[in-house]
């Protein structure tokens, strides 16, 4: 049976989620807090000692003049995957916040590679429908990523599976006078700038600097920002989430200017280090285009991540439980004419920030 997670299971929750090889950092409270504009709310199963075997968090947030409510359940659950029990009572456990929010569609995007063929079998059999198919950025999270085994791996053994060129890169950072600083609020407004330039270079819509802030101070010693320095100027920054026995590199921003001194390397190696520090089992270098053609645009974001010998995974995809199939049509209809709307208005906004070249790492 399942049960709702309140105030006094919710340290027992966090535990479990940040100790099962399935944790996310975006099944965890805190991440709940950083999605301010949604409701979070958990469900847990038990077993037959009471300890939490199942988990699945979700983020609830009612539609604007619809009033009907999305449950997204971002890269949960959080349990044996071949549990299809416990699976099925989380999956009741969600369908119930649903009548109670108005819930018209519970979205879930397994954090379980696609060659767990039983499993989207086991989901698709609890009435989900697979939703994205596409081979680059269609769904709400990545489908397609790229993840550095650290387990157990020292600076010198990590630095020498990287290629050649890579580790020439990050050294020439260095040589070129590059410098990484660990920074905090004082550097976000920097962030944000050099962030909107490279949204406007790789055409995507970014956050505002509040967002930003924000994931440090929500996050707290689970988030971190690091900058690259030249000559005292900032021309680069990362975002990277520690949670469990994992790190993401979460946002990257370079600015169009000094991109020849390969600051971009000399941050991921920062990131990878902190895992290492860890003693983490994963970094995850996130979203890459499933098109692995070199005529495709994102051609060269998956080059750059494949040089650090990370495994290029697909994710068994983003699903769907349609609760109300006419609200779920038309808000869906709504949503990609906003998106359409945001991605043009963004544009305008900052096309005097334009590159005058695409980008090349």
């Amino acid at each position: 049976m399942y049960e709702l997670i309140n105030e006094k299971t919710l340290r027992e929750y966090e535990e479990f989620i940040a100790a099962h090889p399935q944790g996310h950092f975006a099944q965890s409270s805190l991440w709940g807090k950083q999605k301010s504009a949604w409701v979070w709310r958990a469900v847990a199963v038990r077993n037959e000692q009471g300890k939490i075997k199942g988990a699945l968090a979700l983020l609830i947030r009612k539609m604007p003049v619809f009033g009907a409510a999305m449950l997204y359940a971002c890269r949960g659950p959080v349990c044996d995957l071949d549990d299809r029990e416990t699976l099925a009572e989380l999956v009741q456990g969600a369908k119930a916040l649903a009548k109670e929010y108005r819930g018209y569609v519970i979205k879930i995007d397994p954090d379980v590679s696609c060659e767990n063929v039983a499993f989207r079998e086991l989901l698709e059999s609890l009435g989900f429908r697979v939703m994205q198919e596409g081979k680059n950025f269609e769904g709400i999270q990545p489908k397609f990523v790229f993840r550095l085994d650290v387990a157990g791996k020292t600076e010198e053994e990590m630095m020498a599976s990287f290629t050649q060129k890579h580790r020439y890169n990050i050294r020439l950072a260095v040589k070129k006078g590059v410098e990484v600083r660990l920074c905090g609020q004082e550097m976000v407004e920097d962030f944000t700038r050099i962030m909107v330039e490279t949204g406007m270079r790789d055409n995507f819509v970014t956050r505002d600097a509040r967002y930003f802030s924000n994931i440090l101070k929500n996050l707290g010693e689970h988030a971190r920002l690091y900058m690259a320095f030249y000559e005292g100027q900032p021309i680069a920054g990362t975002l990277a989430i520690w949670f469990g026995d994992k790190v993401w590199y979460l946002y990257g921003a370079s600015s169009n200017s000094h991109r020849n001194l390969m600051p971009n390397y000399l941050l991921q190696w920062n990131m990878i280090q902190w895992a290492l520090e860890k003693k983490c089992r994963i970094y995850d270098f996130r979203g890459v285009s499933g098109d692995l053609s070199q005529d495709n645009p994102l051609y060269g974001l998956y080059k750059f991540k494949k040089g650090f010998n990370g495994e290029f995974t697909e994710f068994v995809g983003e699903f769907d439980l349609i609760l109300s199939k006419p609200m779920y049509v038309m808000i869906d209809k709504a949503q990609k004419f906003y998106q359409h709307l945001s991605l043009l208005r963004y544009k305008l906004k900052n096309r005097d920030k334009a590159p005058d070249a695409e980008r090349k790492d």
